[in-house]
Order: C-alpha cells, then sequence, then structure tokens
C-alpha cells in the first residue's frame, strides 16, 4: 500500500470511529455527559416540520430565525420515509459529514494540495461532540465546502453553491469575498446573486411568512455565550440587575444596558465588513488559497462579533479551515488550529458544564474567557496573514510559494499530518 493510500486510510478509520460514536450519542445508546442536545431536533425541528409540510412557514413562532431555504434542511428527513424524524436527520447529518471528508480527501489529493484539511475536519467535528449532529449546520457546512473547493475551476458552480448557502443559512455568503477580480467574480457573484434570488421568489410565492425571519432576528439579545456577555457576567458579581433567560430560542441576558452591548456588537460586525471592503480594495496578490482563507477570516469576523455565538457555530469555522488547509500555500494553520482547540472548549462549554456558563461562576466564566480568547486571536492572527500575503506585498511581486515537501517518507512531509 503506497504511503498516501495509507494516510486516506487512517483518516477514514479516525473518522468511522469517531462518527460511529456520535451517532450512538445522538441516538441515546451512549449518554453523553450535560443536558439532552438532541431536544432542538426531536421538538423544535420536528415542530417546525409538521407546520412546514402544510406549506407555511411557522410564522407565530419567534424561534424560527433562519432564512427560506432552511426549510428544505427541517423537510429533509421525509427522504428517509423507513426512519422516525429524528433518527432520519442524525442519518442525514452522517451523510453531509462523510460527503464533506470525501470532498476533502479528494481534493488532497490534487497536487498543490494536501490532506491536512480532512484532518481538520474530522478532529472539528469530533471535538464538538454530539452538537454537531443535533443541528443542521452541518448540511450548510458541506454545501459551503462544496462551494470554496469548486472555486478555483467552475466560478460558477460556487456561485449557486453560496447563493443557496446564503439562503439556508445566510453566512455562505461570505465565502465570496475572496474571489479573484475580472470574470471569476462577476460570474460566481452574478450566479450566487441569480441563484439567491430566484430561490426566495419561489419561497415567497409558494409558502406565506418566508422574510418572517427577519424580524425574529432583529429582535434577538445578547446571547450568554458571546464575546459581549462576559461583560454581564462579571457585572452580575457587581450588583448588575439583569437576569438570564430563554428569549427567542436561546439562553439570553436580559436587562439594564442588553441593548447597548448588542448595538456594540452589531458596530462591530459593521466595522469587520468595512475591514473586508478595505482589503479587498487594496488586495494586490492572489494566490490558489486566497478565496478559501478570505472566506475563512470572513467567517471568523462574523462569529467573533456575533450577538450569539452558539456552538454549532464552529462547523462553519471548522469547514472553512478545512478548506483552507487543504491548499499547501495556505497561511491559517495556527487560527486553524486555535479553531480547533475553541471547538474543544465549545464542548466543555456546551453541554458538558453549560449549568456553570449559565451560572457565570468561576468554572463557566472560565470557559467562556478561554473559548472567546481563542477566537479573537484566531480572528486576530488570520486577520493580519490574509492581510500581509495579498496586501503588504511590494506591488508586482508573486507570493512566496509554500516550501515543498522533501521526501515522500511520513515523517518528511510536514503537509499531510494531522493538526
Amino acid at each position: 500500500m503506497k504511503w498516501g493510500e495509507a494516510l486516506m486510510v487512517r483518516i477514514l478509520t479516525v473518522w468511522g470511529l469517531t462518527r460511529t460514536l456520535l451517532l450512538l450519542c445522538v441516538l441515546h445508546v451512549v449518554t453523553a455527559p450535560g443536558p439532552d442536545v438532541t431536544s432542538d431536533v426531536s421538538v423544535i425541528y420536528q415542530g417546525w416540520y409538521e407546520v412546514l409540510r402544510t406549506g407555511t412557514f411557522p410564522l407565530d413562532d419567534v424561534t424560527w430565525q433562519y432564512p427560506p431555504a432552511a426549510a428544505l434542511a427541517i423537510l429533509s428527513p421525509a427522504l428517509l420515509p423507513f426512519l422516525g424524524y429524528t433518527t432520519a436527520f442524525f442519518v442525514l447529518c452522517l451523510l453531509c459529514d462523510a460527503a464533506v471528508c470525501a470532498l476533502l480527501l479528494y481534493a488532497g489529493r490534487r497536487p498543490g494540495k494536501s490532506l491536512r484539511g480532512a484532518w481538520v475536519w474530522v478532529a472539528g467535528v469530533a471535538l464538538l461532540g454530539p452538537t454537531a449532529y443535533a443541528r443542521y449546520d452541518v448540511m450548510v457546512a458541506a454545501v459551503a465546502v462544496a462551494a470554496l473547493l469548486a472555486g478555483a475551476r467552475h466560478p460558477r458552480t460556487m456561485g449557486v453553491l453560496a447563493g443557496f448557502g446564503a439562503l439556508l443559512k445566510v453566512w455562505p455568503v461570505l465565502l465570496l469575498v475572496g474571489t479573484p477580480r475580472g470574470r471569476a467574480t462577476h460570474r460566481s457573484w452574478a450566479a450566487a446573486a441569480g441563484t439567491a434570488l430566484v430561490l426566495a421568489l419561489g419561497f415567497l410565492v409558494t409558502m406565506p411568512g418566508a422574510l418572517a425571519f427577519l424580524t425574529f432576528q432583529r429582535d434577538r439579545g445578547t446571547e450568554v455565550e458571546s464575546l459581549g456577555a462576559l461583560a454581564f457576567h462579571l457585572a452580575r458579581h457587581f450588583g448588575w440587575r439583569g437576569e438570564v433567560r430563554l428569549n427567542y430560542g436561546s439562553v439570553e441576558f436580559l436587562g439594564p444596558y442588553v441593548p447597548l452591548v448588542s448595538t456594540v456588537a452589531q458596530a462591530l460586525s459593521v466595522a469587520a465588513f468595512c475591514w473586508l471592503l478595505v482589503w479587498r480594495l487594496r488586495a494586490r496578490s492572489h494566490s490558489a488559497s486566497t478565496p478559501a482563507d478570505a472566506a475563512f477570516v470572513a467567517v471568523l469576523l462574523f462569529t467573533t462579533t456575533s450577538r450569539v455565538i452558539s456552538p454549532q457555530y464552529m462547523l462553519w469555522l471548522v469547514g472553512t479551515a478545512a478548506v483552507c488547509l487543504t491548499f499547501r500555500a495556505s497561511r491559517m494553520v495556527v487560527p486553524a488550529r486555535l479553531v480547533l482547540v475553541a471547538t474543544l472548549v465549545t464542548f466543555l462549554e456546551f453541554p458538558v458544564w453549560f449549568s456553570h456558563v449559565v451560572t457565570g461562576d468561576p468554572l463557566g466564566l472560565s470557559l467562556l474567557v478561554v473559548r472567546n480568547g481563542l477566537l479573537v486571536a484566531a480572528t486576530v492572527l488570520a486577520c493580519r496573514g490574509l492581510w500581509r500575503r495579498t496586501v503588504s506585498v511590494p506591488r508586482g511581486a508573486a507570493p512566496r510559494p509554500a516550501p515543498e515537501p522533501v521526501s515522500r517518507a511520513p515523517h518528511a512531509d510536514t503537509y499531510a499530518s494531522a493538526p
């Protein structure tokens, strides 16, 4: 067996073992620590499923905060009518996970590519724990990974997938920020806009309430796991008169100054958008990894500044980081590793010790400081790396190529080793 084939066997073995454990956890064959994370599927998703089947969106449910194409993910278990709703949903998540792994393995064997990306995906999903299969974000991540991998050769395909992903959960629109200037950008952006417009109009015409999610999202507060929530975790130890309560589908802070902190978070997101705009206008150098690197940076910026950093958001980062590290030229190795560590800490803060996070005791506060601190560090390093590689280069100079491995021996190939 060749060395590359042996490495793929190792990756697939680790994937099979970890995914078997995840599936056993969500099916309650093995009990995971902390509260049951599958109730979103068995209660909320299944409730939406019954409403969506009637041809309308959940107009009276403020927890419906997703773009209209999310209905396809919620209705997808109907593809497996021989299984119950929750079991079918978990099986479909497993299949999407497998598809991402297969795409990264296939891409990683091509010239100039690496199997590091497959390792990042295999490790990241496992580190997040059963939450990875108890939300529909793994389905969105599959669309995003496929879009980024298709972008180099098929910009229209990338645009179609990004447009579809944006109608699933908005954030995949960020994948387009790093497309090469010129014809590739025109093709991908036009395809994305056309796909999103056609889908949106289709839902508007056929199903009432397709845009209700906009109002429900606007009214959200500051969720207890977000970066801004750290201020209130500390403030309530010094007399802040507020409360923690389930609100709009998540555990949020309510009380004095919460609207102010939420506004600051939104202002930071606007600032992040402005930084990305300046970067795109000033970028002078472009390599094969730039679209993926820029997408990873954009997702990091908007995740870190969000009012709501839910555990499943880590799948967005793991997916885009995996595509980055599929390219040997990528300089996102350190930020990707920080994201993996943050994913492990995320599993510890939810579900393992979520009660400590809600109460804001020293353990819960420490977990949030570490997780959010890792995300901030990853964001800063990723932004700096992208800027230096594409903007801070002498005009007309090409970026330095990534060093090539000197040998195909396992101990000499630093590109295909697990992160």
